[in-house]
């Protein structure tokens, strides 16, 4: 080698100069992460009996059905199932759902269909087409946290509903939307997370309403529809008249199936239906085809209700257990409520206490529920606490209750 080679190769090699790297996007340094996943990470330990996730019970899934299924698809399709596949989605799983959405007494085709990966991602697809930095959505509040999420990554400006224990309040409503001229508003009318709370047929129907008088698109968001445990089901806000060229429906196999599955439905009016499919486009071309594959299978093999029926009695008891339990677990003048069906409850602590400052105090006792000020868009009530009853078994929460009634009592100084 030449000399001047040898030379070259034993020099030191000089860093180059370095600016600075650019910013974040202003939507990602604004938007916090979910305080619901920051607790999950924290209680992610065995001896934890947490009810704040809202995670469906996992012994209850129908694991030998869906495994049957994906079996059954790959067995018997595997150059279709494991292929790209269409952006609208699988045609048979689409007609599955149609199916059902119609049976549930919304009339609706295969076409009307978007698949998308979760329901999560459905709302996601929307705020793309929908919202432009600056643009006004009216949310129930409190709100579910990722829908919060979307709309600040989206650059919304997010106005909060109020709400009383009936849900949201339509006066309002129909007062903001006068005055903030939004372009769409977000509910979640059956069994709302984090509340739990049922809007009446009479609200369903002013909502349908107001955004015809007003001209705003409805976002529904329905993942807990199917997991009512008593009483009469309330029409979907998309049937009454007024809604029914403005709202995109949200569904959900996370709740139904399993979450895992990652699988959603976007019921979409006509003008929205072509830029859905191009937003899903540039997300991500399509969702799983193998998982799609396999839904439609078990939902064509499988008698849904009959799975739907025992997940709904195992639930009912669930909850039960924990409202019953909660008149000694929570200090005196604490108040809840009863939800008829869902996932969540919503209780509030006596004026003066701060769900979020107690809870260290509460982990501590291996036990763990989400403080409820993070779901407000407006001012938070910072004694407003979510507990979901789905996860664990009576005896579960019945021991949960009680650690939870110890770790309470000792941040009291009472222990």
């Amino acid at each position: 080698m030449p000399d001047a080679i040898l030379a070259d190769a034993r020099t030191p090699l000089r860093t180059p100069a370095r600016a600075p790297l650019p910013e974040l996007a202003a939507r990602a340094a604004r938007t916090g992460g979910s305080p619901v996943r920051d607790i999950l990470a924290l209680t992610a330990r065995p001896e934890v009996i947490s009810f704040a996730g809202g995670l469906p019970a996992p012994e209850l899934f129908d694991a030998a059905g869906i495994a049957a299924a994906f079996q059954h698809v790959l067995a018997e399709d595997p150059r279709r199932t494991l292929q790209y596949s269409t952006s609208e989605g699988d045609p048979a799983l689409r007609a599955a759902v149609a199916a059902r959405t119609t049976a549930r007494g919304l009339p609706t085709g295969p076409d009307e269909l978007l698949v998308t990966t979760g329901s999560q991602q459905g709302l996601s697809l929307l705020a793309t087409v929908l919202l432009e930095p600056g643009d006004t959505v009216l949310v129930e509040d409190p709100c579910y946290l990722a829908a919060l999420q979307i709309f600040s990554l989206a650059g919304a400006r997010v106005v909060p509903v109020p709400t009383d224990d009936e849900g949201l309040d339509p006066a309002a409503l129909d007062e903001l939307a006068a005055r903030e001229r939004p372009k769409l508003l977000y509910v979640i009318p059956t069994f709302q997370n984090p509340t739990g709370r049922t809007l009446s047929a009479e609200r369903r129907a002013a909502v349908a309403e107001i955004a015809a008088r007003r001209g705003l698109w409805i976002a529904e968001d329905d993942p807990y529809g199917e997991l009512r445990f008593e009483g009469e089901a309330v029409p979907w806000v998309a049937s009454f008249p007024g809604a029914e060229d403005r709202t995109v429906l949200l569904g959900s196999f996370s709740k139904v199936m399993a979450p895992g599955l990652r699988l959603g439905t976007l019921r979409l009016p006509d003008p929205l239906r072509r830029p859905c499919v191009i937003a899903k486009q540039a997300a991500d071309l399509h969702t799983s085809t193998v998982d799609q594959a396999a839904a439609a299978r078990y939902l064509a093999t499988t008698d849904l209700d009959v799975h739907l029926a025992r997940v709904r009695d195992a639930y009912r008891e669930r909850r039960d257990a924990l409202v019953d339990g909660l008149a000694t677990a929570l200090p005196e003048g604490s108040r809840w409520n009863r939800p008829s069906g869902g996932m969540f409850v919503w209780a509030a602590l006596p004026a003066g206490h701060d769900a979020t400052a107690l809870l260290p105090e509460v982990v501590r006792h291996d036990v763990a529920y989400v403080p409820g000020a993070p779901f407000f868009a407006g001012p938070p009530d910072p004694a407003a606490v979510r507990l979901s009853f789905v996860t664990h078994t009576p005896e579960e929460i019945r021991e949960g209750l009680g650690r939870l009634r110890g770790a309470l009592a000792e941040a009291r100084g009472e222990g």
